[in-house]
Formats: structure tokens, sequence, C-alpha cells
């Protein structure tokens, strides 16, 4: 039988291994997408914390290929739905469908079964169907006929929209972004990076055949559900916890908002804060980890006035400003 001691110590290098193989996905995603390190760090610190991420930018950035690329490095499944207009919930849930041949109805699966599940321009699709996703993201299961089916594990949800094009589209209600831990901005490319890219199609790059590209898998399923427990172990002080509080309270404070940051996005940014840290090699979280996700887990769960808007003030810009004010915990 196995002593604690060494239980402790396997349990430590499945971490480390795990630690190392999440590491290697920034190297094997590049293989496909170029310069865009922040976006897959966000969509791995989702992973570890059972989160799903808006991706916000405009069309051509590769937010599909970053999706698939990072599915493909992972072994995990991947499916993608494009929103539209006249999408309706059972094309993104599933149905009960009539068997003649057993002569009862069976239940067919839609594609949000699966491990990520990419929502293609989300707000392009009446907020009946956006609505379709809300149970999946919070509970993973959908319910059809009052039976509750369970989601796969890990399942995330990877939501992109276009921020300069509104004309048909709905925007996502604000119930609704407050169940996305992440809201990430794809930029355009640097000029390097814009030629890198342009080098690579050249010289016969398909985003539509990963294999070619040369991805493989560098992790899978059980690296990221050692990492989740490590990440759990993740030591958190009450001086960070109430720096959290501070940060969020002082947005619902903030009167550049109309709407800050609720007690569930304050337990967000503790969670992101706290896988940060042990991916970046720290069992202990510090403030400078809560900074560094304070905008992407916070600038989609609050709303600005609409006279700070006329002045061109952002959601970034004032979150940073709290930042800046709120004093840090030494």
């Amino acid at each position: 039988m196995m002593d604690a001691t060494t239980d402790n110590a396997g349990t430590m290098g499945d971490a480390g291994t795990a630690r190392a193989s999440l590491e290697s996905l920034r190297a094997e995603i590049a293989k496909a997408v170029v310069g865009q390190d922040p976006a897959v760090t966000g969509l791995v610190v989702a992973l570890l914390c059972r989160g799903h991420v808006l991706l916000e930018g405009v069309p051509g950035v590769a937010k599909t290929l970053l999706v698939r690329a990072l599915a493909s490095a992972l072994e995990l499944d991947t499916k993608r739905i494009q929103f539209t207009p006249d999408l309706m919930p059972s094309d993104v849930t599933g149905s009960l469908v009539y068997d003649t041949r057993s002569a009862e109805f069976r239940f067919q699966p839609g594609p949000v079964f699966t491990n990520l599940l990419l929502a293609d321009e989300i707000n392009r699709t009446p907020p009946k169907t956006q609505s379709s996703l809300l149970e999946a993201m919070e509970e993973r299961q959908v319910t059809v006929d009052g039976t509750p089916r369970p989601l796969p594990d890990p399942f995330l949800v990877a939501a992109t929209q276009n921020p300069v094009e509104y004309e048909g589209t709905y925007p996502l209600p604000e119930a609704q972004l407050d169940r996305f831990l992440l809201k990430l901005t794809i930029p355009l490319p640097s000029r390097q990076d814009e030629i890198d890219v342009l080098t690579r199609h050249s010289e016969g790059f398909n985003p539509r055949d990963l294999h070619a590209a040369g991805l493989r898998p560098v992790a899978g399923p059980a690296d990221l559900e050692a990492a989740r427990a490590a990440v759990a172990k993740t030591t958190i002080s009450p001086e960070i916890t109430a720096y959290v509080v501070d940060i969020c309270r002082a947005t619902r404070e903030s009167p550049s908002f109309t709407l800050g940051v609720s007690p569930r996005g304050a337990t967000a940014l503790l969670a992101t804060s706290r896988a940060w840290a042990w991916l970046t090699g720290r069992d202990y979280v510090i403030p400078d980890d809560v900074k560094a996700l304070a905008l992407p887990t916070l600038r989609h769960r609050v709303q600005l006035r609409p006279e700070a808007e006329m002045e061109g003030v952002t959601a970034d810009s004032v979150i940073n400003a709290i930042l800046a004010h709120v004093p840090v915990p030494r």
C-alpha cells in the first residue's frame, strides 16, 4: 500500500507533468495560429476553472482556427455552430426523433454534446436560441422533454462576436454575459506576425488540415484533471481575497459604470487568478496574478454610462484606473 509521503510526491509529479504539458500548448498551437499567445493562455485558464470564453475580434483573425488548434493539441472533441437568425434551440441542444423501426422517440444529441463548442457569431441569433446555451454553460447538462442529459467533461463554450458590425445582431443580455468566465479580445496581428501568416500560406499551409501543419496532441483530459486538482490546492491569503473584493466593490462605486461587478464576478476573478498563479509555477496567489486577469475576467461584467461612452471612455480604461487606485496588499 502506498504511504502518504509517496502519494503526495506522486501527486506533485502529476501536477508538474500537467503544467509542463499545458505550457507546451503555446508552441504547438503556434504551428497553426501566429501571435495569439494571450488568447491561448486565456482558454487554458478557462479550462482549468471549468469556465467559458467570449472571443471578440473582427472577422479573419483566426478565432475559429484557434479553437480547432486547441482541441487538436489537447485531444478533445470539438464542434462548431454558426449562429444565424433562423437557428432554433433544438439545433443546439438536440431533439427527440421518432424511430420508425422501434416505433419510439429517441434523443438525437445536438452539437452541444462535445468538449469544445465554438459558438460562432453568437449575437446573430435571437435571445431564445442564445438562451439554449444557458443550462449547458451553468449546469453542464441539457434537459429535453424533462430528462437531464449530462455533457462531456471537459466542456467549454468559446463564443465569438464581431465588435464592429451591429446590424442584424442581438446583443447578449447581462445575465448571459455574466456566464462567461473570460472575455478575450483577439487583436489584429502585428506587421511581422501578418508577414509570417502570409509566408505560411504561400508555402502551402492549409488551415483546414492541422495534421499536415504538424499539430500533434501534447496534453489530454488526464493532464487537465491533474492540473485542476493542483489549482484547487493553490493558496489564497485573506489579504488577496480582500483585494479582489475591494476591486469589485470599486466598480460598483465608479461614476463611469451603471452596473458594477457582481459577487459572481468576484468569485470568477479569484478563480482565474488562482489558475494563473499555478500556471506560472507558484502554489500561492499574489496581487500581480489578480491584476493580470482583472481585465479579461471583469470587462464584460460592467456597463458604461452613455455619457462616459460618448466621451470615449472604455470599460478597460476604467478598470485599469481602479487597479491603479485600490491599495495593494503587502
